[in-house]
């Protein structure tokens, strides 16, 4: 088969110019059309491909059949609510899938091209799907890897002259968070309560969070279970993860700075986490693989890896451009319906995601599949490459200015935060949507 990431392959189906999903991209995520059940599905352009079908109509058949017969765990994998089943197949299995796809997709393979009947079986227009959460995600973590990200933080609430703590750049700092309040995009969340303390008040309050933020990150997902006891080695890493998503890392402010100390983040953070629909590959990204930072010090060498020959050995951060836009309730009178707060780029990572799988079960911690991993805040080096509110605000200290003639210190009820991510090399678009959730007022 064609190498599915190959820059000059067409597709028979019309690709917008700029679109996320041309056919080298071809992320996977579970929708559902009107009273159907929810089934697995590819994006490509402004359709979605749904793999129930196809797989229905024997177009997997070459893949999937041995010594004649179909697995009953193949056939039924791709009509599951979650994407689970069809990642535990393997890497091999799905990488197969998924090239087969891009060759039915071609410009020059007619199979589904000059079938009518078999074509309004198998597409469908975005418009007419409902996009459901992709995988079941069992535990999740969150990671705080952004050396720009920790030091403003630790420069904001600790000393500026010692921003980061000991401890950050000799390992890839984490939390574990709450997996039950992950949430697809387009599903509002409601403001949420809990107790802060102002600076110069003697006692805490209970309320509504004033300093809602939301957090720029990427999550991993896992693609390959492990036992209790064993450990993934930071050169096998990438076989243990599927795919990308995009992700917002809601965070209470107000609630996180109160109740932090001694443990870490619990109410500020548990309320929601927002993602995109689609899975983007590991396969997908090979384009956008880039050099991360110097670590010095040296890690140690568990967090090392290990010398190659390989021209991509190196190459353990991905150039993904990542965009926030806020979407105020009522119009603005520049008539922009959304106004950009910042772009960055996952680049600037200095923790890499081998380093941080390799840390996380290097104690013998066992992962499963769907399992989550989010980057933690993604920022840059300028302060229009920001992840977050805090650090654009800087803590509230420098409002931004809104075409209305109103301030955002941080997030407003009836705002609509929209994130976006893409890679762009050698005249293809990788992208992941976007996430888009509107903030209602606590209950």
């Amino acid at each position: 088969m064609i190498n599915p990431n190959d820059p000059s392959l067409k597709s028979w189906i019309e690709v917008p110019q700029n679109s996320d999903f041309p056919i080298q991209n071809l992320p996977f995520g579970i929708f559902k059309i009107s009273n159907s059940t929810p089934r697995a599905g590819v994006a490509i352009g402004e359709y979605v491909v749904d793999l129930n079908a196809l797989s229905e109509l024997g177009f997997f058949n070459d893949l999937f059949y041995n010594e004649g017969s179909l697995s009953p765990v193949v056939r039924n994998v791709f009509n599951k609510e979650y994407l689970n089943d069809f990642i535990s197949l393997g890497k091999p299995v799905c990488s197969e899938v998924r090239a087969r796809i891009s060759e039915l997709l071609r410009h020059d393979n007619s199979e589904l091209r000059d079938n009518e009947k078999i074509r309004n079986k198998v597409l469908y227009k975005t418009q007419e799907v409902t996009m459901h959460f992709p995988v079941k995600v069992g535990d999740y973590t969150d990671f705080y890897s952004s050396e720009e990200h920790a030091t403003n933080v630790g420069s904001m609430f600790r000393d500026p002259k010692n921003a980061l703590l000991p401890n950050w750049k000799h390992m890839p700092v984490a939390y574990h968070g709450r997996a039950s309040s992950i949430i697809v995009s387009g599903t509002n969340i409601h403001r949420p309560k809990g107790q802060s303390k102002a600076d110069n008040a003697e006692n805490p309050t209970f309320g509504p969070s004033k300093n809602l933020d939301f957090e720029l990150e990427m999550a991993f997902i896992a693609g390959k279970r492990t036992k209790l006891g064993e450990s993934i080695s930071i050169n096998d890493a990438e076989e243990y993860i599927f795919g990308f998503v995009l992700f917002n890392d809601w965070s209470a402010r107000d609630i996180q700075k109160w109740e932090y100390v001694p443990l870490g983040p619990f109410l500020g953070k548990n309320f929601a986490s927002s993602i995109s629909p689609w899975v983007v590959t590991l396969e997908a990204l090979e384009p956008f693989r880039v050099e991360g930072k110097v670590q010095s010090p040296k890690p140690l060498p568990y967090l090392q890896v290990s010398q190659s020959t390989s021209e991509q050995a190196d190459k353990k951060n991905f150039d993904i451009n990542l965009e926030v836009y806020i979407e105020p309730s009522s119009p603005q009178p520049s008539g922009e319906g959304a106004i950009k707060l910042t772009k960055t780029n996952f680049k600037y990572m200095y923790w890499n995601i081998n380093q941080q799988l390799a840390h996380h079960t290097v104690n013998g911690c066992n992962i499963n599949v769907g399992d989550m991993f989010a980057s933690g805040t993604i920022s840059g080096p300028t302060e229009d490459s920001y992840g977050s509110m805090l650090e654009l605000s800087w803590k509230g200290t420098k409002p931004i200015k809104m075409p209305d003639g109103t301030e955002r210190k941080f997030i407003n009820d009836g705002d609509t935060v929209i994130m976006r991510a893409y890679g762009e090399k050698n005249g293809v678009r990788i992208g992941f949507g976007e996430v888009r959730t509107k903030v209602l007022p606590a209950l």
